[in-house]
This record gives C-alpha cells, sequence and structure tokens, in this order.
C-alpha cells in the first residue's frame, strides 16, 4: 500500500493533509478537510500570521476524523482531487479527473477563470467530490 493511499471507508489522509500543511499558511490544509471558512481566513492572514499554522500542526488528526465522517467515498478520490487542484488546478486538471471536461476545458483555457474560480474551488470541492460520489452510487 502505498503512503498516499486512503483506507476504505476513510475520504481523506492524514499524510495529505501534513503535506498541505506544510503550505498551510495557504490555508489549503483547512480546504482540504472540509473548512472554507477558515481557510480563507489563513489565505488571507498568512495562518493568523503562523500562529493558527503551528497549533493546526496538532489538530490535523481530529479534522481528518471529522471529514471521513462527513463525505462519502466513492470513485472519485477526495486526496487525488485535491492534489490535482492545489498544484494543476489553473489548468482544470481536478476538473476532467472528477468527469467535469467542459469547465475542465474552461479552466485551461483561462487560467481557472482567471484564478477566482480557482479560490472557488478551494472552498466547495469537497462538496463537488461528494456529490460525484453520491451520483455515483445512486445516493442523489
Amino acid at each position: 500500500m502505498n503512503a498516499f493511499a486512503v483506507p476504505a471507508g476513510k475520504t481523506h489522509s492524514k499524510t495529505i493533509g501534513y503535506l498541505l500543511w506544510i503550505f498551510g499558511f495557504t490555508g489549503s490544509h483547512r480546504f482540504y478537510y472540509g473548512k472554507p471558512l477558515t481557510g480563507l481566513l489563513w489565505f488571507f492572514t498568512l495562518g493568523l500570521l503562523g500562529i493558527g499554522w503551528l497549533i493546526d500542526l496538532f489538530l490535523i488528526p481530529s479534522m481528518d476524523r471529522q471529514a471521513d465522517q462527513r463525505y462519502t467515498t466513492g470513485p472519485v478520490d477526495y486526496s487525488i482531487a485535491w492534489l490535482l487542484h492545489t498544484f494543476l488546478g489553473v489548468f482544470g486538471i481536478h476538473r476532467f479527473y472528477m468527469g467535469k471536461w467542459f469547465t475542465g476545458i474552461l479552466w485551461l483555457f483561462t487560467g481557472g477563470l482567471f484564478l477566482v474560480g480557482h479560490l472557488v474551488d478551494f472552498c466547495t470541492l469537497n462538496a463537488q467530490v461528494d456529490e460525484a460520489n453520491r451520483k455515483a452510487l445512486g445516493l442523489a
């Protein structure tokens, strides 16, 4: 089993959470765990001037448990979607991965709708993956 693999029944990975925590002053780990309001706060304050960022080092296990309880597992992997979005999001690669071809092409040619859509996706990606998984499983 590779280090980034998420066990069955889990939606998020602590390994990915800690990887994103390294960039945590941007709020990326908070967005990953479905906390968009504090993610935006971290984004605009550089992790509450680094203090909140350091505290989050110890909060990641509980954020991981909460995300696992909140979101639906399925064919679209949250960690893969987040890694694609975090590192290649302006090209729409995460949208192609979720099967959203039209908006993927739109993101590709507009830089994630001129970066505004990229930031919106940081706030909504968990919900998008959850919706895709619910549809795939016939729950929505």
